[in-house]
């Protein structure tokens, strides 16, 4: 097959490759770089005796992602230097990053990334785009049994839910809590708390421009009328919470008690050393 025609059909395949790249990565930036990756290893390669190309390429942007998840995740348990400045970020396109977190699901992407490497490659490639435990075992360098029990373990930590509390009713008062947020209700708002509330922060959302204490239902709601666009229900050590990640970027969570029905405290926590020791799931249903 001459290069032309291989442009093409890669461009057909285009999309398919970055939705499988954007689910492991978590990040446009990212997913662009392996698909781009994927292209520049094809075109090297030629289409040669492979009979199923879409399933070569989604093979080999696989195998780029888990690559750019093992270095992300070295770099991450390196010793930081206090004295070294933090790279700049590199520019987003909003609209774009917002598009591709919301076909996920913002929580989703918060559980993911608190996967290991191997586990996220195998509960994506699995759950998300069916593919079979075999071929998946030849990219982690597995085998299918080991592989399956990486997704299994994936699959239990994103589909996690309590047992001693009534998850559903509680996501319910959340939910309909953001919603209101969202819509600027403030009747709304005071519907969903007790009276009594009390809201804290830790010194890094205070920072951030949060309250380090609030008391009282009108005073709590005032707070997010207008606000959480990027708040989401979850479960957080398998308590229920509120994660406020921008385009699926976790940047704060909010422990959330309740008392009959009505939500009686909030805590925020912005601190990257507490966030790190939280261990996200999805709750059922």
């Amino acid at each position: 097959m001459d290069e032309k025609n291989l442009a093409v059909q890669f461009e057909a395949d285009r999309p398919h490759l970055t939705r499988v790249a954007y689910r492991m990565l978590g990040s446009p930036a990212e997913a662009d770089d392996a698909v781009q990756e994927t292209w520049l290893r094809l075109s090297r390669a030629g289409a040669g005796e492979v009979g199923n190309l879409t399933g070569w390429l989604t093979t080999v942007v696989a195998r780029i992602s888990l690559d750019m998840l093992r270095k992300r995740k070295s770099r991450r348990e390196e010793p930081v230097d206090p004295r070294k400045p933090e790279p700049a970020a590199p520019a987003a396109e909003p609209d774009r990053e917002r598009e591709l977190a919301d076909s996920v699901g913002i929580a989703l992407l918060v559980v993911l990334e608190a996967l290991e490497p191997a586990e996220r490659i195998a509960f994506v490639l699995h759950d998300m785009f069916d593919l079979p435990f075999d071929q998946i075992a030849r990219i982690l360098g597995r085998t299918p049994v080991a592989t399956r029990q990486l997704a299994s373990r994936a699959r239990r930590r994103v589909q996690g839910t309590r047992k001693d509390r009534d998850v559903r009713a509680e996501r319910g008062v959340v939910d309909a809590f953001l919603a209101a947020a969202r819509e600027g209700n403030f009747e709304g708002l005071l519907k969903a708390l007790d009276p009594q509330v009390v809201m804290r922060g830790d010194d890094a959302a205070v920072r951030m421009g949060g309250p380090r204490q609030l008391s009282g239902s009108a005073a709590v709601a005032k707070a997010f009328q207008g606000r959480a666009q990027m708040a989401r229900f979850i479960l957080a050590n398998g308590a229920p919470a509120i994660v406020v990640a921008p385009n699926g970027h976790l940047l704060l969570v909010l422990g959330v008690g309740f008392r009959e029905g009505k939500i009686t405290a909030i805590e925020a926590i912005a601190d990257p050393e507490r966030l790190a020791r939280f261990n996200f799931a999805l709750p059922e249903g």
